[in-house]
């Protein structure tokens, strides 16, 4: 901590050097501070005083490049001290900037300026390793866009990398990891942290930051309404409205069947709490199953069903996976009742070509079709199913169904998402290793990672403009 200390000061006066801080003529700025955002090598901060009340924001721009390729970070309040938050920044390469102020009525440019970013740490070099044998095959709006991955382990940090592996943004957090993350609507990242000691995607603390690092929401176990540890998901339903899963332990006598009398069964719910942690709607899978008919109770009871997705389907009603009995449930949002369940035992009708094992990921694709991870331990191959849900009817039909090579089968974890109509970004956590494949089941890009992601978020480049950019 102490060096980092000293290397943030260091970077900061050998960058008012570079700038100065002598007032330019017909501008309002009086000084300007340069140095690293959060002891973040990939956010640069400029604080900026002004004499008058204004707005400021900063224009800037690799120095090898034509000013055409300027990028604009967020305007400041109007005020007299502003802090500046400047992402989509590259080690290690020489940045020009000017400051704009705004009165309102008129704009006022400063003359340019200019900083050199610093490699990344050690710690951060070598996470990632793309492969692309043939750059041709890969559409443009995978290349332009990102991918957000995260460590679990503490320190935990966030990941987003572009498709050569290169790392464009990270967060870190202390005596946490980043069990679950999430890519949200309004540019944030919302995340479930936990301990080392916590199992694996199940922590005591919700986290919610934007692109310049700032904590929008942060709630731990034990504030406001929420008492339960959470695990696997979270998502928004809307910018006050953070969903999740919960562990819902209930007291059970389970002396009949050969356990104690007050015994313990870990089953799962669906619980909504605003940014202050208010619960808002809370569901239990004990409303709808009985546990004492599970005839290996006893063995399952430490994690009798095991959620390990949540979604929205179209209509707004909830999809939830559970790993233990290899089903999707459709749960109404209003009432919490189950409307139908998908897989062995389910009550929708299935052909054998739409058998699955254990889903991850169950979300609705772009196509409309019910998609998801297949971790595929009962053939020892992991794959990627898109199905036609009948509602009507009672039924699915296959939309379409990817086979994974046998060398990256993943038996826990994963998740897949479609990039265009005909590619699939699929995440095998275990292998360490994220792909791009075809219908077909072709590979034609490979992710390689040192830490094992729960699961790889796609994100399209216009969903981060204007933060960061290829």
């Amino acid at each position: 901590m102490i060096k980092n200390v000293i290397a943030k000061g260091v970077f900061i006066w050998i960058l008012l050097i570079l700038v100065s801080c002598s007032k330019k003529q017909g501008t309002p700025v009086t000084n300007i501070n340069i140095g690293i955002h959060g002891n973040n090598e990939l956010k640069i901060q400029i604080d900026v005083t002004t004499n008058e009340n204004v707005q400021v924001y900063a224009e800037y721009w690799p120095a090898q490049k034509d000013t055409k390729n300027r990028i604009s970070s967020p305007v400041s309040k109007a005020g007299l001290s502003h802090s500046l938050v400047l992402c989509n920044i590259t080690p290690e390469t020489q940045y020009h900037f000017q400051l704009i102020t705004s009165n309102g009525q008129e704009k006022d440019s400063s003359k340019i300026y200019t900083f050199k970013s610093r490699k990344l740490p050690e710690w951060l070099q070598k996470q990632f390793k793309a492969n692309c044998p043939k750059p041709e095959l890969v559409p443009e709006n995978f290349k332009k866009g990102f991918m957000l991955l995260a460590k679990r382990e503490t320190p935990g940090v966030a990941y987003i990398v572009d498709y050569k592996g290169n790392l464009r943004w990270y967060h870190t957090v202390e005596g946490t990891g980043f069990k679950v993350t999430h890519f949200t609507q309004e540019q944030s990242i919302i995340a479930i942290l936990g301990k080392n000691d916590e199992p694996t995607s199940y922590g005591s603390e919700i986290l919610e930051i934007n692109l310049q690092g700032d904590t929008l929401t942060h709630i731990k176990k034990g504030q406001g309404d929420l008492k339960q540890v959470i695990h696997h998901e979270i998502i928004k339903k809307s910018a006050n409205e953070i969903v999740t899963l919960f562990v819902d332990q209930r007291i059970t006598d389970l002396s009949s069947i050969g356990g104690k009398q007050k015994d313990t069964i870990n089953g799962d719910g669906i619980l909504i709490l605003d940014r202050k942690g208010k619960q808002l709607w809370k569901w239990s899978v004990f409303d709808d199953l009985d546990p004492m008919k599970d005839k290996k109770l006893l063995k399952t009871k430490k994690d009798w069903m095991h959620a390990n997705s949540l979604n929205y389907d179209k209509d707004g009603n909830f999809l939830i996976s559970f790993y233990n009995n290899g089903q999707i449930w459709k749960i109404e949002a209003k009432t919490g009742k189950v409307l139908w369940k998908l897989g062995r035992g389910g009550n929708l009708k299935m052909s054998g070509d739409n058998d699955f094992s254990q889903a991850h990921a169950a979300h609705i694709n772009p196509e409309g079709s019910l998609m998801f991870f297949d971790n595929g331990v009962d053939k020892k191959q992991s794959s990627v199913f898109a199905l036609k849900v009948d509602e009507t009817n009672k039924s699915v039909h296959l939309d379409f169904h990817i086979l994974l090579p046998k060398d990256v089968y993943n038996d826990r974890m994963g998740s897949a998402y479609m990039i265009n109509k005909e590619l699939i970004l699929a995440c095998c956590s275990k292998r360490h290793i994220t792909v791009l494949t075809n219908k077909k089941g072709v590979l034609l890009w490979a992710l390689e990672s040192e830490i094992p992601p729960y699961r790889v978020q796609f994100i399209p480049e216009e969903n981060l403009k204007p933060l960061l950019l290829n």
